[in-house]
């Protein structure tokens, strides 16, 4: 992680992914399969990953809310939307944001990229380049 990011996380205490990201780590990923596959392949992922407890989760509208506790006991709420692009084709973006007034020195900046790895690595067959 870049000592840019890291100055920028004293004041942000949030991140996100989208398609015109800057930072090409958090770009929006694209897979090859339906939705509703994508979903179950995800929440069957993100069940697994320790230090993460799924909250919530919506199957019609392909959002699944997570939180996690820091080891300095702040929380931080994460949600991970899949958006179906085509017959064939979702989007994953994944926000992340903590709790409180102060920044995180980029935790949610690496919470992003743990749980992409993660994703990518279990679902690396179905992924879009």
């Amino acid at each position: 992680m870049s000592l840019k990011r890291t100055l920028a996380g004293i004041f942000r205490s949030q991140d996100g992914t989208s398609d015109r990201a800057k930072s090409p780590e958090l770009k929006t990923r694209y897979y090859q399969m339906s939705k509703d596959k994508l979903f179950d392949e995800v929440s069957a992922t993100l069940k697994k990953i320790p230090g993460y407890k799924v909250l919530h989760e919506v199957p019609s509208v392909g959002e699944i809310t997570l939180e996690k506790r820091t080891k300095f006991g702040r929380i931080m709420d994460i949600t991970i939307s899949i958006v179906a692009t085509g017959p064939m084709r979702c989007g994953v973006d994944i926000y992340s944001a903590t709790r409180g007034s102060f920044g995180d020195l980029g935790a949610n900046y690496r919470n992003i990229l743990h749980l992409f790895a993660m994703l990518d690595k279990k679902l690396s067959s179905y992924k879009v380049s």
